[in-house]
């Protein structure tokens, strides 16, 4: 490596989304285009997240990673019977 060129540095990422919880993946169900992630939270209480199969595999998400649950939404919607 070139002297001169600057080594990448380790990306730092800062989100707008005030809701983040952290969990470990209980489960991955890959389908054909998406995949289905189960994240268990503290508490035992679980978040079900359908994201693209691409972006499961590049985040090599698999039982028992630790990641984080981000909820961004402008609405907050409740219902009663």
């Amino acid at each position: 490596m070139r002297e001169d060129i600057e080594k990448p540095r380790e990306a730092v990422m800062k989100i707008s989304a005030r809701n983040m919880l952290k969990g470990t993946v209980k489960s991955v169900h890959h389908g054909a285009v998406n995949s289905e992630v189960t994240v268990e939270i503290p508490g035992g209480a679980e978040i079900v997240s359908i994201i693209t199969k691409t972006s499961a595999e590049s985040l090599k998400l698999a039982q028992g990673s630790q990641v984080y649950a981000v909820i961004k939404a402008s609405n907050v919607m409740i219902a009663v019977d």
